[in-house]
């Protein structure tokens, strides 16, 4: 029986289509004047900004926008942020965006209220003060980046990711408006999708499971199984879309709260090595990492949750070893359905690299939740059968 422990969730969250119409009446609560949304040139191109800050005018916000977020946001991105910030002197701040928007807004904030520089708080809970207050207006479904005490920057000195976990980031209002994300194309759907699932695996997996993460990761798995084939194929169909949106908030409170894995201590160093997506290295790592776990026989236990969430049925799921073999099979599967690369040499990976990914994943800090011990060698092995 595990020991005591804290769960973290968000005080308001809005969902569905047109949620974002619920912002303007919570934000006049709080009084707030002024406002710096931080996005990315796609958004702000098409539109989505500027109707964002209308929405916050309704609230007699007056709004500054930033939109030179990236994908695999970085120290310098995060520093020209800041910039604006220290000009401006918002009283909350509004990511408007998938993870990498969230993320950005998350550093910020933390430096804002606290000061020094973001690499200052790479690790566990480094900051003393709450972050300014965020909200998250998320447009993909699969970080879960709005409810999550995770943020990830990359430091491109070393060409790594900084994973930072801190309760103080978490995000005060979170959007999830499904008609935000009906224009995402098959690609960035399946591949957030299947970020989303990582997360729900990962956390069921992990050495800080509860039955209150597990009833969110199955719930999650589960959905996503369901769901994300479709979305992927009729980016119109808002059922899936919204559905979507719920599973990997779902996966986020999962994840958040349990931890993560080997899967994202390597997909963070591929990350910051060769700049990949996030979610694309996940989908090709986790069958691989999954059966370097599932060789513990105490593990293979857990994979029972995953064999059911998956929808497989039969009497595998009585037998812990051919549970976690059909439930790879089946995840498998479904990044080919999806269309999802199969190996990471179909990303242009260098095998003559692993020894320097595994440098940097063995010491991330999702590591230490994994459900098996790693060794540098054993990470450089998993890096090797994914090639």
């Amino acid at each position: 029986m595990q020991g005591p422990c804290r769960i973290n969730t968000v005080s308001t969250n809005f969902f569905g289509e047109g949620a974002l119409s619920l912002l303007p009446a919570e934000i006049k609560k709080y009084g707030y004047q002024t406002a710096l949304v931080i996005t990315d040139k796609f958004l702000y191109d098409s539109g989505v900004a500027g109707d964002v800050c209308n929405k916050l005018s309704e609230a007699n916000v007056h709004s500054y926008i930033y939109n030179g977020v990236l994908p695999n946001p970085t120290t310098d991105i995060i520093n020209e942020c800041l910039s604006i910030a220290y000009e401006i002197k918002p009283e909350f701040i509004v990511a408007l965006g998938g993870g990498s928007a969230i993320d950005t807004c998350k550093a910020v904030g933390i430096v804002l209220a606290n000061g020094g520089n973001i690499e200052d708080y790479e690790g566990i809970n480094k900051s003393k003060n709450k972050s300014l207050p965020i909200v998250a207006i998320n447009t993909t479904a699969g970080t879960g980046s709005e409810v999550t005490t995770f943020y990830i920057i990359t430091d491109k000195k070393r060409s790594s990711k900084m994973v930072m976990v801190d309760t103080n980031c978490m995000v005060s209002i979170a959007v999830n408006d499904a008609a935000l994300m009906r224009s995402m194309p098959k690609s960035l759907t399946a591949a957030t999708g299947m970020d989303a699932m990582t997360h729900a695996v990962e956390a069921i997996l992990s050495k800080e499971a509860t039955p209150f993460t597990d009833k969110d990761a199955v719930w999650a798995i589960r959905t996503i199984r369901e769901y994300l084939p479709r979305a992927a194929t009729n980016g119109e169909d808002m059922e899936a879309r919204n559905m979507m949106a719920y599973a990997q908030y779902a996966a986020g409170i999962a994840f958040s709260n349990a931890g993560l894995g080997m899967v994202h201590a390597m997909a963070h160093a591929l990350g910051g090595y060769y700049n990949l997506p996030h979610g694309l290295c996940n989908a090709v790592l986790l069958p691989h990492v999954m059966q370097y776990n599932g060789r513990d026989k105490s593990v293979q236990e857990r994979f029972r949750l995953i064999y059911d969430a998956l929808g497989l049925k039969g009497t595998d799921y009585f037998i812990p070893y051919r549970s976690m073999v059909e439930s790879i099979n089946d995840i498998k599967k479904l990044s080919e359905q999806l269309g999802i690369p199969e190996r990471l040499s179909d990303l242009k990976v260098n095998k003559d690299d692993f020894e320097a990914l595994a440098g940097l994943a063995v010491k991330d800090a999702c590591m230490s939740t994994n459900a098996r011990e790693a060794s540098l060698q054993d990470i450089i092995t998993v890096y090797d059968k994914a090639y």
